[in-house]
């Protein structure tokens, strides 16, 4: 069945700004306030941290139900109560008293980061266009590019002013005055394009089978598992150096306000490469534009293994564009290789493991630059290359006819 057409630019101005407000009052909070909130509530700034893995495993728990829910009455309804529930989640986690309601806090915000972030705003764009939603994908990714960009600068100047519970309070708000609406703004769906027969079969192609599953054709099941190995492999990356690079440049000799710099380096390079994508690279099959991308990481630290921290700016620079187009990707390449229907169900299912490679990266490769310093460079390298060589296995599929 066609999905209902929907105008790109708003949809992409809407989601877009829905989600920079999504990722700036989450996936990037903890950078700022795990310190303080920790220090006030008496607790090691590890247990801020576990709490955010916490809330990240639930998210990966419960992607394949929002994406079923997005498939069958599409995504404005599940994204509006996603404000809400982001809302409730930091106001509650501003009233945190001890380990136990900071968790809780963590683990109801991490419901909405389940239902609330990219997966589910390209599971509502599919639902509305169909096989034609590649350059909203793109759009969207380049407005949530600038997530930490505008994040960082926001919750450091409310945490100035009103301490780190009235940050949380304030992105709470944010929730309810700019996203909840902007949420509520977007189309209605129209008619379900997914049949119970179809959810069943998008069951079928993706990594978790059920017994009774109908036997999916080869070719859907191996791509299904490989695209989850893909994404994880590379979000484990994404978010190590997220969390690490500045540590990883001072391994490697480099000063503090050096290591800033450089790493500063990597937001503008995600929003270039994303911008590369939506002009030059869409001629391209997403297929192709992503093995380019997995490409740029293993080079960029091959460079800076031979000459040094000399090469660290290529290296964030290629690492930065590698991951932008990357994002796209998660987006796109399900799309192109599976179509429209069922595709909430089955990109939640596909990106789960992400979300799990995610919250443990922090912690794994922190552990690998204590015992190699630089040398986790190697295993970041490998990793990615191993990304690169499962897509150049893929083949890419036929054009599919639209919707």
């Amino acid at each position: 069945m066609t999905a209902r057409p929907a105008s790109s630019t708003g949809l992409v101005l809407r989601l877009g700004t829905a989600q920079t407000l999504a990722w700036g009052s989450t996936y990037y909070l903890p950078a700022l306030l795990a310190q303080p909130m920790a220090r006030e509530l008496g607790l090691p700034v590890t247990q801020a941290w576990a709490a955010f893995s916490a809330a990240l495993l639930l998210s990966a728990l419960l992607g394949p139900a929002a994406g079923r829910a997005i498939d069958r009455h599409g995504g404005r309804g599940v994204l509006a109560i996603t404000s809400l529930v982001f809302a409730l989640g930091l106001a509650a986690l501003s009233q945190a008293q001890g380990l136990v309601s900071m968790l809780l806090a963590w683990l109801l915000i991490g419901v909405a980061m389940g239902c609330g972030l990219y997966e589910a705003a390209f599971a509502t764009l599919v639902r509305l266009q169909g096989q034609g939603a590649r350059n909203a994908i793109t759009g969207i990714t380049l407005l949530g590019g600038f997530a930490s960009t505008v994040g960082w600068p926001l919750t450091g100047w409310m945490e100035a002013e009103w301490g780190w519970r009235g940050a949380c309070l304030g992105w709470a708000g944010l929730h309810l005055l700019l996203g909840l609406p902007l949420n509520l703004w977007l189309p209605r769906a129209g008619p379900a394009s997914v049949t119970w027969q179809e959810a069943q079969a998008a069951d079928a192609t993706t990594p978790d089978i059920s017994a009774d599953a109908t036997p999916p054709p080869a070719p859907a099941r191996h791509v299904a598992w490989a695209l989850s190995y893909v994404f994880a492999a590379t979000w484990f990356i994404s978010t190590a150096m997220a969390a690490h690079l500045p540590q990883l440049l001072v391994a490697s000799g480099m000063g503090l306000a050096g290591a800033v710099a450089i790493g500063a380096l990597v937001g503008p390079a995600q929003v270039a490469g994303r911008l590369l994508e939506f002009g030059w690279l869409r001629r391209l099959h997403p297929l192709l534009s992503a093995r380019c991308a997995a490409a740029a990481h293993p080079l960029g630290a091959l460079a800076w293994l031979l000459a040094g921290p000399v090469a660290a700016p290529a290296f964030a620079v290629l690492h930065g564009a590698g991951n932008g187009i990357l994002t796209i990707a998660k987006g796109t390449l399900p799309l192109v290789f599976f179509g429209p229907q069922g595709y909430g169900l089955r990109q939640g299912w596909i990106m789960a493991p992400s979300r799990v490679a995610q919250a443990f990266a922090p912690l794994a490769f922190g552990a690998l630059i204590e015992g190699f310093g630089t040398g986790a460079l190697v295993f970041s390298a490998l990793l990615s290359a191993s990304a690169l060589g499962t897509l150049l296995w893929l083949r890419a599929p036929a054009v599919r006819p639209g919707g």
